[in-house]
């Protein structure tokens, strides 16, 4: 079953590389990867251009688009594979059989529509900060909080259309808003170890603008309870319990960011 991997960019140059390098090192042969470039003058294109030339899986454009989910939507209707998965220009593969695994999982479940496991945060070097284990899944539990772990998640692409795919007038939680969607039509399986690395730098915007992103989390969430008709007022509680806590780990993570680099030491 061929797996379309699907990264968006723009002005990437400092971690393009290693993204790029960690789809094409896949073990599993029936792959496509498909680069959506917001039109990037910093060299991106010139590296996605000469990957290019010398690998006909690399299908890419770069243009203005109206967003992050307009440019995932986009890199999802170019791509052919049955299986498709968003790896953003700052996130890589762990290793070379993550695709494999997927394969494998997704094969002996035809029932199921998408597949999530682990992740590693990592520093700006590639070098290891902290591992978030895949989470012990039910749709309740996804209500509560996201639980999903955005470049660990594979998905079918017939059941992302189904489901509209990314909303674009979200900002941050587009994939907390579709993993809602795709949890209404089936729970994921689940592949029981760390599947990508998600690169923590002064520029990575989820986690400059953590607070924006978990306040339209919410917001997401408290349109979902209101339209199931679900009592609201324990959610509240939660996130406002949730918020400060998130906010600490997001600041503890970027320490450790920094203090990782040359000459200092993780805590």
């Amino acid at each position: 079953m061929k797996i379309s991997v699907i990264t968006i960019c723009y002005n990437s140059v400092r971690h393009i590389e290693k993204t790029i390098a960690s789809v094409l090192g896949q073990s599993y042969h029936d792959l496509e990867y498909v680069i959506v470039d917001g039109g990037s003058h910093d060299g991106t294109v010139e590296i996605i251009k000469a990957h290019a030339a010398r690998d006909a899986r690399i299908r890419w454009i770069s243009e203005p688009d109206q967003g992050i989910s307009d440019a995932m939507n986009k890199g999802a209707r170019m791509a052919s594979g049955e299986i498709i998965a968003h790896l953003h220009s700052d996130e890589f593969y762990l290793d070379r059989d993550v695709l494999s695994g997927v394969d494998s999982v997704l094969s002996a479940r035809p029932e199921a529509v998408w597949l999530t496991g682990g992740f590693h945060f990592v520093d700006g070097a590639g070098r290891f900060l902290r591992e978030i284990k895949v989470r012990r899944y039910s749709y309740r539990r996804l209500i509560h909080s996201n639980i999903i772990l955005h470049s660990a998640t594979f998905v079918r692409r017939t059941a992302f259309l189904e489901v509209g795919g990314f909303d674009l007038s979200l900002n941050f939680c587009m994939d907390y808003h579709l993993w809602l969607r795709l949890g209404a039509l089936s729970d994921p399986a689940i592949l029981n170890r760390p599947l990508s690395c998600f690169c923590v730098h002064d520029g990575s915007r989820s986690l400059a603008q953590a607070g924006d992103a978990y306040a339209e989390e919410f917001r997401v969430r408290l349109e979902l309870l209101k339209a199931r008709g679900f009592w609201s007022f324990p959610y509240l509680v939660e996130y406002l319990v949730k918020k400060r806590l998130n906010r600490l780990f997001v600041r503890r993570l970027i320490e450790a960011a920094g203090n990782s680099e040359p000459g200092g030491s993780l805590p």
